[in-house]
């Protein structure tokens, strides 16, 4: 068996953005690595990979990556996976083989050559990783760009910028059917059961070249509700619990979500409180959220508020952060992150979320956690938010039926 194949199986589909945007993309890398005189740059994460080639792999335990020089970009895949990112990648293709240990590095080797100076990504790029690829490349240095390339990400295009639109109008869907499953006795599976199929169905109908994979919603109930990352269970539905909706379909692996606090039936007068004042952190969050603003300054601000309440130390985490290429199983932009220790400036092009989170333990009058979560792009004029979904009490309160 060959170590290395080259497999064309079928035509290129329909990308998930214009041939036109993806040379932008690695113009714009490409600009600098020249500035940080690299010869090249190789790229291991899945974010990075499908920024650049538009190939959202499935790792299941085998390397991937994607080789970008002055004049190519190779994705470098499993032959596993056999012809899919010469269907669905952009720019140049290799495979290679498991019949022999560190065929991908081999791959590497190949296409590289003697470069001299490589950039990786020390923040996914694994000690062994790093160990193999020096072995595969013994003359070059490598230097790590993960900061700088996410730096790059930051700013959307119009492109992406139309496509987390739809995302944000899709998790709507899926908040809507959310509601409409809630009741008495439903467990919580069911619930994020109806809203998955709502979203999977609309991103088909939107996108129907597009892999349909990991739309997931995380429907919360009672002391559930007390991580923002907790998994659904069969936990059933009873009247007074509070309800924690998070929607996140899934195009291209780039994420939208939408998230809610809600009551079934009704709820307790300290549990109204603690609702009115995270939404009144929220509401003064989206006003924050315009050029210009940085995201620690709008952390603090939004500190004092809960301060004022006597509630700052049940705050769970930060503010809001990036969207992009982004999921729970893969990298984020911490660079753009609304907390005390980033100094990130708001730019248009960037989309940022607003959601403010307050968990309370269940020993305390007010216990439950209360969180609400939209999106906005950063304009020339302020901010755009493209999260429909109604907020609050007056809304969401939902009667037993």
């Amino acid at each position: 068996m060959k170590d290395l194949l080259e497999i064309r199986n079928g035509e290129r589909v329909k990308g998930t953005f214009s041939d036109r945007e993806m040379q932008q993309r690695l113009a714009t890398l490409r600009t600098l690595m020249a500035e940080q005189n690299l010869d090249a740059v190789v790229f291991t994460s899945i974010q990075n990979v499908n920024y650049y080639s538009d190939f959202f792999y499935c790792s299941f335990g085998r390397p991937f990556g994607l080789l970008v020089t002055q004049q190519r970009s190779v994705t470098i895949s499993a032959n596993i996976d056999g012809g899919l990112a010469s269907r669905r990648a952009f720019g140049e293709h290799l495979i290679y083989t498991d019949w022999q240990r560190d065929n991908f590095y081999r791959a590497i080797s190949s296409v590289l050559g003697k470069v001299k100076r490589v950039g990786v990504e020390d923040d996914h790029l694994t000690l062994q990783g790093q160990s193999k690829l020096a072995l595969a490349l013994p003359e070059a240095t490598l230097s790590d760009v993960s900061e700088a390339v996410m730096r790059l990400r930051m700013v959307k295009s119009s492109e992406e910028i139309a496509l987390i639109k739809h995302g944000a109008r899709i998790a709507d869907i899926g908040g809507a059917a959310c509601v409409e499953a809630i009741a008495e006795n439903v467990p919580e599976y069911e619930v994020a059961l109806a809203a998955n199929t709502a979203m999977t169905r609309e991103i088909a109908k939107t996108y129907p070249h597009m892999e349909l994979r990991d739309t997931w919603t995380w429907f919360q109930s009672g002391i559930n509700t007390d991580g923002a990352h907790n998994a659904v269970t069969s936990r059933r539905l009873q009247k007074g619990d509070v309800l924690s909706l998070n929607c996140f379909p899934m195009m291209a692996g780039y994420y939208t979500a939408l998230e809610r606090t809600l009551f079934l039936d009704h709820c307790s007068d300290e549990q109204l409180r603690i609702w009115e004042i995270n939404c009144e952190v929220y509401r003064r969050g989206l006003e924050l959220l315009v050029p210009g603003n940085r995201c620690c300054d709008i952390a603090a601000e939004l500190n004092e508020i809960y301060a004022k309440h006597g509630l700052l130390e049940y705050r769970t985490f930060g503010y809001g952060h990036s969207f992009g290429v982004l999921s729970y199983y893969y990298g984020r932009e911490a660079g753009l992150e609304l907390r005390e220790d980033i100094d990130t400036v708001l730019k248009p092009g960037m989309v940022v979320s607003m959601e403010p989170m307050l968990m309370l333990p269940e020993h305390l009058a007010g216990a439950g956690g209360y969180r609400e979560h939209d999106i906005v792009v950063i304009t020339e004029d302020g901010g755009d938010n493209i999260t429909g979904f109604p907020v609050g009490p007056e809304h969401n309160i939902i009667k037993a039926s």
